[in-house]
């Protein structure tokens, strides 16, 4: 593994770091895999079902960094790490019902092999199981989770509901995309690091680090939905144009006084047509929006690294760095 986190993309130089990293998200994998299976058949192969499809496991991973700051070896880190992704992964069944999605990392979503109710039940399912495993974890591990647990469910209700009458959508998306990516990620900064033994600054530290780039994640990842080609990304482009979701490139576009009419005609509804989502992506590819966006993004960026200056100097702060870099990095 040195060298490369694999699917998550960004590079740990140092080999006995890798090799440490490795072996803990094998056993975060084994946590996961035993966490979900019941008595009832059926529960288990449903809950598996996206556990197997596998993804980039990017919160345990950070998880297991942030323990790096302090003593890695407590059985809570593993613990830890394996809350944060069954947490996400439920997040992922339900957000696939309501976006009525049919593929899940390049597997049948759940809700299209099974049904709507049957993806919803094993979301719930994953989340009674995560917070039976958080339990272990002590009083304030629980307290912490249902704030993420609320942070997550609010965001989902800010996006379903829109932006509201006098309301800067630009504040909007930031708080909708922190609640719904940056809080979970922050979580699995101050989990790994206080199953680790960190001191509380370092723990504070982690934490802002995981929501700074928590929230640089979900808008490199609008970035790349605009301006990379899908054999670059593995994304089909335009998927947010098709839903009709106003992302950032796209809020700063329809308010920047040079913005081209027909775009601003394409952006205020959902496209269905092919040719309708290449003409909104070549305008929006052009457009100050999209330059604004990646500024943004630099800013995120740039507070991370601030946060990473405070933490001592390690293999792990090494990595976290090259996470930072990766961030920006993939887009451009």
């Amino acid at each position: 593994m040195a060298g490369s986190t694999a699917a998550s993309g960004f590079d740990i130089d140092d080999p006995a770091l890798a090799e440490s990293i490795s072996a803990g998200m094998a056993r975060v994998e084994e946590l996961l895999h035993d966490s979900v299976r019941s008595e009832f058949d059926f529960a288990t192969r449903t809950s598996l079902h996206l556990v197997d499809a596998g993804g980039k496991r990017f919160r345990p991973l950070f998880a297991l960094l942030a323990a790096h700051f302090a003593d890695p070896s407590p059985d809570e880190v593993i613990t830890s790490a394996a809350v944060v992704e069954m947490v996400h992964l439920a997040t992922l069944y339900h957000d696939d019902v309501m976006d009525e999605a049919t593929m899940r990392r390049g597997a049948t979503s759940a809700n299209m092999r099974w049904d709507n109710s049957v993806a919803i039940l094993t979301g719930d399912f994953l989340m009674a199981h995560a917070s039976r495993l958080v339990a272990d974890l002590g009083a304030d591990a629980v307290r912490r989770m249902a704030t993420t647990f609320e942070a997550l469910v609010t965001g989902q209700l800010r996006e379903t509901i829109g932006v509201g009458d006098g309301q800067d959508p630009e504040e909007h998306y930031l708080q909708v995309i922190y609640e719904k990516t940056g809080s979970l990620i922050a979580t699995a900064g101050r989990f790994g690091a206080n199953a680790a033994g960190a001191t509380p600054e370092q723990v504070a530290a982690l934490e802002s680090f995981g929501k700074s780039i928590g929230i640089a994640f979900q808008i490199s990842d609008d970035v790349i939905d605009i301006a990379s080609a899908a054999t670059d990304s593995g994304k089909t482009p335009g998927t947010d144009l098709r839903e009709g979701v106003l992302t950032l490139p796209m809020i700063y576009a329809r308010d920047a006084a040079d913005t081209d009419p027909r775009l601003l005609e394409l952006l205020g509804q959902p496209l269905s047509s092919d040719d309708d989502v290449s003409e909104a992506l070549k305008l929006l590819r052009e457009s100050s929006g999209l330059r604004r966006a990646r500024g943004k993004l630099d800013e995120y960026a740039q507070d991370s690294r601030a946060v990473l200056a405070e933490l001592p100097a390690c293999s792990a702060r090494d990595a976290l760095e090259a996470l930072v870099h990766y961030v920006v990095a993939r887009t451009r």
